[in-house]
């Protein structure tokens, strides 16, 4: 791979290579067996698409991009979004363009897809704990192409030990954070300092800062999540500061990361204290990392209402995913079924959100005032609606907000990109992102 490059260019320009067919559901069978660079070169519009359907939006997807990386430059943090998310170099390219560290990747499947690609710097937001993994990551990582990942036990550093018994390799850790109740991560600082000390003492492992995720701790922006996430933020200081005490880093070059999409505002304000030259103290430079992921796409759901630009009013991030569904049933009074269900669009952070109604795809819309998704099936919804103001024919499209990116992008290998989804935007398709996962 080419260590110059954040991602490579070439190995990203190739998907427009690839050919298009029944396997890519968003897709009309009018180009099957045509490229990628085929379809775009022939302007096609959202009318000649079909539903149901996922799309993105090219300008909000790039003021999303813009205002996270001029945020994070304005606070003296790096970014390494988490690529599990999209799962789309494309994407990937977009965020590392505007100076992010790397990628954040959550498996070891996921990882290997960002090596393909080229991607240079990868940190992987887990332990590793399968061998096969472990060994990869040992082969692969170098000092130019750096793969990070954590530790929250002493039983999965002696696990790493012996996996890698008698190999000349150094794995770079960090150790990760954890609070009761929480997800992965050392249960409270004095048993993260014992597996900052097993790593010490490991032949196998550097240990080259601290990681947590606050994001499990709350689910909402009242007092009680808001001090959740502070309390636990500041505990992730503290095992900073007693690491740096102990001497236990084994690297002049410390990174502490937090962060997603709902509260890397807080992570700033908790951490940024500890960002150091190590002139002043003598000891390791010191960067805070953070790795919102679903940034980029944002919400019409839960990230609408939790995102911290959200939540000051200023500037926030923009809606870039919609859904698009048909009206397949209008039997009942105040009830039509789409033809979009689970298999299509997210609901695990609440169900889709009705927004425009028209009789064609690509079409005039109007508001659909009242309307709601009541419950979704595989490859259905449920919409009610009052119908003494509104009218609902099969045939008729309803474009959907949703919510959760992360559960959206894995139902789709291709999601089209209009230049602008607002109810009378341009709606050419830009481009076609790709996915693997």
């Amino acid at each position: 791979m080419n260590t110059s490059e954040a991602i490579s260019a070439h190995a990203v320009a190739g998907l427009a290579d690839r050919q298009l067919d029944w396997r890519h559901k968003a897709i009309p069978a009018t180009a099957n067996g045509i490229t990628h660079a085929e379809f775009l070169a022939a302007k096609h519009t959202l009318a000649d698409l079909q539903t149901p359907l996922l799309t993105l939006d090219a300008s909000a997807l790039q003021a999303n991009a813009d205002r996270l990386a001029e945020w994070c430059a304005e606070h003296g943090v790096l970014l390494a979004p988490h690529g599990k998310t999209t799962m789309a170099p494309q994407l990937w390219t977009e965020q590392l363009n505007r100076g992010a560290w790397g990628i954040t990747l959550a498996n070891f499947a996921q990882l290997r897809v960002a090596r393909e690609f080229g991607v240079r710097n990868l940190q992987l937001a887990n332990s590793l704990t399968d061998p096969h993994a472990i060994e990869w990551v040992a082969a692969n990582a170098t000092a130019q192409a750096p793969i990070l990942s954590w530790v929250d036990s002493v039983g999965t550093v002696e696990l790493i030990n012996n996996t890698l018994s008698g190999a000349d390799a150094v794995l770079d850790v960090l150790v990760e954070l954890g609070a009761h109740g929480g997800r992965t991560g050392a249960r409270g600082v004095d048993a993260a300092m014992d597996v900052a000390r097993a790593i010490s003492a490991s032949p196998n492992l550097r240990l080259v800062g601290v990681s947590g995720y606050e994001g499990s701790l709350a689910h909402t922006a009242d007092d009680a999540g808001l001090g959740a996430v502070r309390g636990y933020l500041g505990q992730m200081r503290l095992l900073h500061e007693e690491l740096l005490a102990g001497d236990l880093y084994g690297t002049g070059f410390v990174i502490i990361t937090a962060g997603g999409s709902a509260y890397f505002d807080d992570v700033v304000t908790v951490l940024s204290p500890c960002i150091s030259t190590g002139a002043e103290t003598g000891g390791p430079s010191v960067d805070l990392m953070i790795r919102s992921g679903a940034y980029i796409i944002h919400d019409d759901g839960f990230y609408r209402g939790i995102s911290p630009f959200s939540r000051e009013g200023n500037q926030p991030f923009r809606a870039a995913m919609h859904g698009w569904a048909r009206v397949v049933s209008q039997t009942e009074p105040g009830l039509a079924i789409l033809d979009a269900g689970k298999r299509d669009l997210p609901f695990d952070e609440g169900l889709p959100e009705p927004q425009l109604i028209g009789p064609v795809l690509g079409g005039a819309m109007e508001p659909l005032v009242g309307a709601e998704i009541t419950s979704v099936n595989d490859q259905h919804s449920f919409m009610t609606f009052d119908a003494n103001t509104t009218s609902v024919r099969p045939g008729d499209v309803v474009r959907l907000g949703l919510s959760h990116p992360c559960t959206a992008f894995d139902k789709w290998t291709i999601i089209p990109v209009l230049a602008d989804t607002e109810a009378n935007g341009d709606q050419t398709v830009v481009d076609l992102i790709h996915t693997f996962f």
